[in-house]
């Protein structure tokens, strides 16, 4: 193992829908466990860019949307992310 190399434990049953996963990904565990972690925005991440977004539509609108078209346009995208991965199972 490199220096700046780490390995992390998962149940085997974790370990085996990741091997899935991967397998139908073309990819090794690995690669798919590397892709979510760039690809997943930590918190912060999600704030800075709620900023950012909050910015431009001041920019674009002359003012930044209230608290309540903020709260549908997030109900939105949950909704649409929710589409976007199938339905979830019931925890």
């Amino acid at each position: 193992m490199a220096a700046d190399e780490t390995s992390i434990k998962v149940s085997a049953a974790a370990r085996d829908r990741l091997a899935q996963l991967a397998a139908e990904h073309g990819t090794t565990i690995r690669a798919l466990v590397e892709d979510l972690a760039q690809a997943t925005p930590t918190r912060a991440e999600y704030a800075e860019r709620a900023e950012l977004a909050r910015a431009e539509l001041a920019s674009a609108l002359g003012g930044a949307p209230g608290p309540e078209a903020e709260a549908r346009a997030r109900a939105l995208l949950e909704r649409l992310g929710a589409s976007q991965h199938g339905p979830r199972a019931a925890a």
